[in-house]
């Protein structure tokens, strides 16, 4: 589903804040995978999520979704293969829309649109039992105004909308970081429940070691631009934060100094 080929990205070549954040990346996500990325400050793991979405373009070598190459592709050409959450709650919902209208604009993408007004009923009963299954009430509250919801609550939204049309690849960057322990719990249930639900592929990128173990299938310690860990199956299933302590030092050939990783633990 998901092929990075050789992937290098420099920011400010040339000058004396020149930064190699990808350093000739390689990846391979099957179809249906869910993959866990973990790393240091300045590793490359949201550099790289930026680089698939197409925010900037890369240096050299070939991002490929679903057996089309999209390298060259602009991040709103790109939209259509991908769904996106982030670390921010109030990013990807729009605040002054009631929570039915948020989840129609998001159904609808990449459709062409009449000139109707409007949710339709049917629309409203779908998204009311999406909701239900969230369990956060939110049903009963589809003409509320987003902006009023708490962290939690609109990162579920997100969450949502970044899934309501099933992409091909599912994007989660940090999207528990900014949230309180059991709301950042509650979240990632959901996500769960939502990529297993829908056999999504998926990339989360988090900074909290036990969750990088806990979720998914299959997990990636990412240093210096490029993936120094690649953990799956059983392996991982019996990781525990100190197997992976000792895995990155064995590997890199020097210990994490990430305080929010470890202090996350």
């Amino acid at each position: 589903m998901l092929e990075i080929k050789e992937v290098y990205k420099t920011f400010n070549k040339g000058t004396v804040n020149e930064k190699c954040a990808l350093n000739g990346l390689n990846l391979i996500l099957n179809d249906g995978d869910f993959c866990t990325v973990i790393g240091g400050n300045g590793a490359g793991k949201s550099t790289m999520l930026n680089a698939i979405a197409g925010v900037w373009p890369v240096d050299s070598g070939a991002i490929i979704i679903d057996g089309k190459d999209v390298s060259a592709l602009p991040e709103h050409k790109r939209a259509s293969y991908l769904g996106r959450v982030f670390q921010d709650p109030m990013t990807g919902t729009v605040a002054d829309m009631e929570i039915a209208e948020n989840l129609a604009i998001a159904a609808r993408r990449g459709k062409k649109r009449g000139l109707s007004w409007g949710v339709k009923a049917s629309e409203k009963e779908k998204f009311r039992e999406m909701l239900k299954e969230f369990d956060l009430g939110l049903e009963d509250r589809m003409t509320n105004k987003v902006g009023l919801l708490s962290g939690g609550q609109r990162q579920a939204i997100t969450l949502l909308m970044a899934t309501i049309q099933k992409p091909k690849l599912l994007l989660l960057d940090e999207h528990t970081a900014a949230l309180d322990p059991r709301t950042a719990a509650k979240v990632l249930e959901l996500s769960d429940k939502i990529i297993s639900e829908n056999n999504l592929t998926a990339l989360m990128v988090t900074h909290n070691m036990k969750d990088a173990i806990t979720h998914g299938n299959r997990l990636i310690m990412m240093s210096e631009g490029k993936i120094i860990l690649d953990i799956s199956g059983e392996e991982k299933k019996k990781l525990t934060v100190e197997n992976l302590l000792e895995k990155f030092e064995q590997v890199s050939g020097s210990k994490l100094e990430n305080d929010r990783m470890l202090l996350s633990d």
